[in-house]
């Protein structure tokens, strides 16, 4: 018999799916601490709560003092919905495609002498899960996607004068992740000159998970302008991951009499690039009065990186296949908070800040309906004892509505989910709403 295989193994966009989900811009998380959380995470980079300030600047550890332990989650609910045409089958919806979450967090800091603090964060800023349903009439460009990352992050700060603090950090990161599509309607599919074959709906036209371990960093500096006033920088590196493990798709023994069947569940060895952008933050702290402060973060993320996604399956072929074009581009987070010392033991937070959607309206896709997103935060704290400090948070985060065509205009490799199904043309919507509780301890 000769075998003849067509596979349609283009692994859409696979990490990078998971934007639906996440809350600062692409598939990236903020969630790194309540306490952060209560005030839209402005002015993380300068502000030395607890020990969860280190992930954000490993420079303020050497605000804190004698050994301090932090620890919390974020419960994390996105409504994601979209609605829209299908050249084929005509309206086509789905909604709440992003899943809940909870974000946990742990971190430990250790003044080792009036000079050098050092410790260790527990957290990640990348992941979340998406899944688009079988209704669908658009799973022909995506329909499913995981990711899960977990960062372990050792720092250590110094203080070099009574005004300058830096700080640094090794990052060691933890991935896997998937991505899937499927057929939305039985399609005929063209083999040869005299063959077509059926591809029933919901046929895997691909699927590919793997894992990865990386090492990144991260540098920061805090200056204290006076008793009043500081500004803090932060620098994370990218990271990049080759996602291992393997790959499915559509495949089709043809035989010597032209008829032909499809092979399910075939497995091939294959890998994925993915980097996870770098990083920056500049903030400042000031305040006002003894009782009232405010505070501002300018974010910035390099996610021009993300262009392109290529899949390596060497059993195939020994070029990389085409993943998905996304020409993605860096993009800037901007969020103002204010701290109000309500008496010795309250504190009272809120938040505003806006991010900037890192695709343009034409590189925007179903599994990643990148957007514009406006936080509104308020949150707590309290203290306990002297020793022990909790805090809880919660955040409204609402994405503006956003068009979304796929395939897109002048992107050759988009156009082969169209045979699957047709093209897909409409709107995403979304919110999102988190929740956060920590409990700090000082010993």
């Amino acid at each position: 018999m000769k075998n003849n295989k067509i596979v349609y193994l283009a692994v859409a966009t696979a990490l990078g799916s998971l934007s639906t989900t996440a809350h600062s811009a692409g598939f990236q998380l903020a969630e790194t601490s309540a306490t952060g959380l209560g005030r839209a995470f402005a002015g993380e980079a300068a502000m030395a709560d607890n020990a969860s300030a280190q992930f954000r600047n490993p420079a303020l550890l050497s605000y804190l003092t004698d050994t301090q332990v932090s620890a919390g989650g974020i419960y994390v609910n996105p409504n994601v919905d979209i609605d829209g045409q299908n050249s084929s089958t005509g309206p086509t919806s789905t909604d709440d495609v992003a899943h809940d979450a909870v974000i946990p967090n742990f971190y430990f800091s250790h003044q080792l002498d009036d000079r050098l603090t050092a410790g260790i964060a527990l957290a990640t800023n990348f992941g979340m899960e998406t899944d688009l349903g079988n209704d669908f009439t658009g799973t022909q460009f995506g329909n499913e996607a995981a990711v899960t990352t977990f960062e372990i992050n050792p720092n250590l700060a110094w203080k070099a004068t009574d005004q300058l603090r830096i700080g640094a950090g090794i990052r060691y990161v933890l991935g896997e992740g998937s991505i899937g599509a499927k057929s939305s309607r039985n399609v005929n599919l063209p083999i040869s000159k005299n063959t077509t074959l059926l591809v029933p709906e919901q046929t895997t036209l691909k699927y590919m998970e793997g894992d990865d371990r990386a090492w990144g960093w991260q540098l920061g500096a805090v200056y204290d302008i006076n008793d009043k006033h500081r500004v803090g920088f932060n620098y994370r590196s990218e990271v990049n991951l080759t996602l291992d493990g393997h790959a499915e798709g559509l495949t089709y023994n043809i035989n010597p009499n032209g008829s032909g069947s499809p092979l399910s569940n075939t497995h091939y060895a294959g890998s994925m690039d993915l980097t996870l952008p770098a990083t920056a933050e500049l903030s400042s702290l000031h305040q006002l009065t003894e009782q009232w402060a405010i505070h501002t973060s300018l974010n910035w993320t390099e996610w021009s990186s993300f262009d392109k996604l290529e899949a390596d399956i060497p059993s195939l072929s020994s070029d990389p296949k085409m993943v998905k074009v996304e020409n993605w581009e860096d993009n800037y987070r901007f969020a103002i908070g204010t701290t109000y010392q309500w008496d010795q033991q309250l504190t009272l937070r809120s938040g505003i800040a806006y991010d900037t959607s890192a695709v343009s309206d034409q590189n925007r896709t179903l599994t990643i309906p990148e957007t514009d997103r406006t936080w509104l935060s308020v949150g707590a704290g309290y203290e306990m004892t002297p020793q022990l400090t909790l805090d809880a948070a919660f955040t409204y985060v609402f994405a503006k509505d956003a068009s979304v065509k796929e395939p897109r205009d002048g992107i050759t490799s988009d156009k082969g989910g169209s045979d699957f199904g047709g093209d897909f043309e409409g709107e995403t919507t979304g919110n999102v709403w988190l929740v956060g509780v920590q409990a700090s301890y000082r010993f």
